[in-house]
C-alpha cells in the first residue's frame, strides 16, 4: 500500500466516522422537534402528499435485511422517488443503535417501530438546523460526485 493509499483510506475513515456523529446529532434533534417520520409505509404516505418538505431519506438495514427482496423492492422504488424529487438518501447499518437513538426498545408494551425508512421533514423554524444537516447533506453530494448515488454510513454501537 502506498502513503497516498494509506492516507485516503485514513481520510475515509475519519470522515465516515464525522458524518455518523453528524447523522446521530441530527436524527435526535429532529425527533426533538417532531421533524422524522419513520416507517416504510409512513414515509411513502408522507412522500405522496408533499415531497418538498422531506430533506433527508434513511435506509437502514443489517446483514439479515440484505436477503429481504419485499424491503429491497421497497427501497429501489423509494430511492427512485428520491432521486426524481432531489432528496438527500442515504443508506445505514447499525439498526440497534439506531433504535437506542431513537428511544425505541423503551416501551416495552407498544410494537417496534418499523425503522427501515426514515424521513427527516424540513423543519418550520431554524432552531435544530445544526452542522449535522449539513455535513449529512455535503456527504451525499460528494458522494453523487462520485457516482455513488446512494452513501452508506455504518452506526457503530456505544
Amino acid at each position: 500500500m502506498t502513503l497516498e493509499e494509506l492516507v485516503a483510506c485514513d481520510n475515509t475513515a475519519h470522515k465516515m466516522q464525522a458524518v455518523s456523529q453528524a447523522l446521530e446529532q441530527l436524527l435526535v434533534a429532529a425527533q426533538r422537534q417532531d421533524c422524522l417520520t419513520v416507517g416504510v409505509y409512513e414515509s411513502a404516505k408522507l412522500m405522496n402528499v408533499d415531497p418538498d418538505s422531506v430533506v433527508l431519506c434513511l435506509l437502514a438495514t443489517d446483514e439479515e435485511d440484505e436477503d429481504d427482496i419485499a424491503l429491497q423492492i421497497h427501497f429501489t422504488l423509494i430511492q427512485a422517488f428520491c432521486c426524481d424529487n432531489d432528496i438527500h438518501i442515504l443508506r445505514v447499518s447499525g439498526m440497534q443503535r439506531l433504535a437506542t437513538l431513537l428511544g425505541e426498545g423503551v416501551q416495552d408494551s407498544s410494537e417496534p417501530r418499523d425503522l427501515h425508512c426514515i424521513l427527516v421533514t424540513n423543519p418550520h423554524t431554524d432552531s435544530w438546523k445544526s452542522q449535522g444537516l449539513a455535513e449529512v447533506a455535503s456527504y451525499c453530494e460528494e458522494s453523487r460526485c462520485n457516482n455513488q448515488w446512494v452513501p452508506s454510513v455504518a452506526l457503530q454501537e456505544r
